[in-house]
């Protein structure tokens, strides 16, 4: 069972698409049922999610989680190519190089007699749905454990903070002129922009925390105009803030709500993530690591969200892991070969050896420095 092999034939699935992500799901599934790993498939919105649970029902219960979908590409990304040790294509490193290697390793410990594993595969992690997630509804159900790994890229170092969450619809407005007379109208496209550079300015987005320099601001959408002749006297934008644990989101939109011109006609928000460092199956985590890494593993604080606060919400301890690459959401995306051997690796002794590790009196033991990767401050 080559990880690598695997993660192949996942890129090969455009799970931008519905039918695509039902393929997918589909093989994922069979694929754990062919190594007679127990599935069960599920529905949430119309969207399918894997479920597997290996190991015993009592002690320790840990979950493996990870996402199949990816954000959009052109036809050729989802032909996947290798350049060294690189794997090239849509998904490789966001996550589908992490998914191959994370159901290797649920097969690695299926006949482990001490730890509980359940891993999960959602198709929805990427989705622009503000309202819906499918992790979310799991955990609503009833779904918990003792802890909880997501596989998003975190070039093997242990993502303990992650940024929140806010997604701003705010409309712009203008007044109307004829498109010859550009100067007797108050165009609000162009109007968007001046606004979408001051929300840059704003209090908020000067300041910093332990884990990161500064939060981030991205507009990712405009919609305006509704002829080519004519000054449009309405736009509507879109702003995804990632605000730092330290910040409040409130906070935030009152600094918006008071720009002139600015309406916010919805807004989206997702908690920061936050785990101790000195969590018991955190640090048997950064010992997995540092085995295979034959280095210290580093807890860090990253830049984007995942699904590890669905977790986190609901009382479950919870960090983003996942091998090494680049490029994710970009035209080459990568993820490195040998780190997915490694990953794979540090997910297996991680369960096999957690009952000793939490049978162990480590209270004296040396935490991991902290550093932040992704634009983050070192400390």
């Amino acid at each position: 069972m080559d990880e690598r092999v695997l993660a192949e034939r996942l890129i090969t699935y455009d799970t931008s698409t519905s039918d695509g992500l039902r393929a997918a799901v589909g093989f994922v599934k069979g694929w754990l049922e062919a190594r007679d790993v127990p599935v069960t498939g599920r529905e949430f919105g119309g969207l399918p999610v894997v479920l597997a649970e290996i190991g015993p029902a009592a002690g320790p219960c840990v979950i493996l989680h990870g996402h199949v979908d990816v954000v959009p590409a052109h036809a050729d990304q989802f032909t996947p190519r290798i350049d060294g040790d690189r794997l090239i294509g849509r998904g490789a490193y966001d996550m589908k190089g992490g998914l191959a290697a994370m159901m290797c390793a649920v097969h690695d410990c299926a006949q482990n007699g001490k730890v509980r594993v359940r891993f999960i595969c959602v198709p929805d992690e990427e989705s622009d749905n503000l309202d819906f997630r499918c992790t979310d509804a799991l955990v609503q159900e009833g779904l918990t454990a003792d802890f909880a790994i997501t596989g998003e890229p975190t070039d093997l170092h242990i993502g303990v903070q992650a940024k929140g969450v806010l997604a701003v619809r705010v409309e712009v407005s203008g007044t109307a002129a004829h498109g010859s007379t550009p100067w007797l109208g108050d165009n609000a496209i162009l109007k968007a922009y001046d606004v979408f550079r001051r929300i840059e300015t704003l209090r908020f987005s000067r300041e910093s925390s332990d884990l990161f320099d500064r939060p981030s601001i991205n507009v990712s959408r405009i919609l305006g105009g509704d002829a080519f002749n004519k000054v449009p006297d309405r736009c509507t934008m879109d702003v995804d803030i990632r605000f730092l644990p330290t910040q409040d989101a409130g906070e935030i939109l009152g600094e918006i709500r008071a720009l002139d011109d600015v309406q916010i006609v919805k807004t989206f928000q997702r908690a920061p993530a936050h785990v101790s460092r000195s969590n018991p199956f955190v640090r048997a985590l950064r010992d997995a690591v540092s085995a295979s890494l034959d280095d210290e593993a580093l807890s860090i604080g990253r830049d984007g969200a995942s699904d590890a606060i669905s977790f986190l919400q609901a009382g479950i301890p919870a960090v983003e892991f996942g091998p090494t690459g680049g490029g994710h959401h970009g035209p080459e995306e990568w993820v490195s070969i040998e780190s997915l051997a490694r990953y794979r690796q540090a997910l297996r002794d991680f369960v096999l050896d957690l009952p000793g590790w939490l049978e162990r009196d480590d209270d004296d033991a040396v935490r991991a420095p902290l550093r932040a990767v992704d634009g983050g401050l070192a400390s």
